[in-house]
């Protein structure tokens, strides 16, 4: 941030500058917002993603009233002075539909990809939306509502399952049962309010530590 010449940036007619949004921990572009230099001047200072609304002219703080607020770790800018990156660590989600990242529309992919931390953030959102907006008969609501002894119950007896199916040699039945883990463990880190984003960035930390 000290670094970040803000004299050479350059804003459009309107005083404007872009900025793209990303994922710290993952790289996911997150969103496209704009900024005027008092929004950046507050995003610098505060550091937490604040914005100029074009629609509304006005500054505007992200997560005000949702609650998904942005964590700044690292903001610059590109060769041309014209754009900035912006990289965050993001609370809940960033799009206001409820989608991770508000480029969820594809167009075209030309290579195969894996959809294991894509399926991992979709699970994670529909647990919160459910948190958020109840659906009857749910049995997420039902954790939720039971409350936290409850949820860690179930973290406790599925760890045991997954122990067991290890010990029967079964893959299967192991697969099976570390699914189910993995769902009671998401639940709990929406219960405490702990993001998938926050768990990648423990596992980087650790990962950059020599052993």
């Amino acid at each position: 941030m000290e670094t970040l010449n803000l004299n050479e940036l350059k804003y459009n007619e309107q005083g404007l500058i872009p900025v793209v949004v990303q994922s710290y921990e993952t790289k996911d572009v997150l969103m496209l917002a704009y900024m005027n230099e008092e929004a950046l001047k507050q995003t610098i200072q505060t550091k937490m993603g604040t914005y100029f609304s074009r629609s509304r002219q006005e500054i505007w703080k992200k997560g005000e009233t949702s609650g998904n607020v942005q964590y700044v770790k690292k903001l610059t800018y590109d060769c041309d002075a014209d754009t900035l990156l912006l990289e965050v660590t993001q609370e809940g989600v960033a799009c206001h539909t409820g989608e991770m990242s508000c480029f969820h529309h594809v167009i075209f992919e030309n290579e195969e990809k894996s959809e294991s931390k894509d399926l991992l953030n979709q699970l994670y959102q529909t647990i919160a939306e459910r948190k958020k907006n109840p659906v009857e008969g749910s049995y997420t609501n039902y954790l939720f509502t039971k409350g936290l002894d409850k949820i860690l119950k179930k973290v406790g007896e599925e760890t045991a399952e997954v122990i067991i199916a290890s010990k029967n040699q079964s893959a299967e039945e192991t697969i099976y049962e570390i699914s189910d883990l993995v769902y009671h463990t998401l639940v709990l880190m929406v219960n405490q309010g702990i993001t998938i984003d926050a768990i990648a960035a423990e596992l980087k930390s650790r990962q950059q530590k020599k052993r």
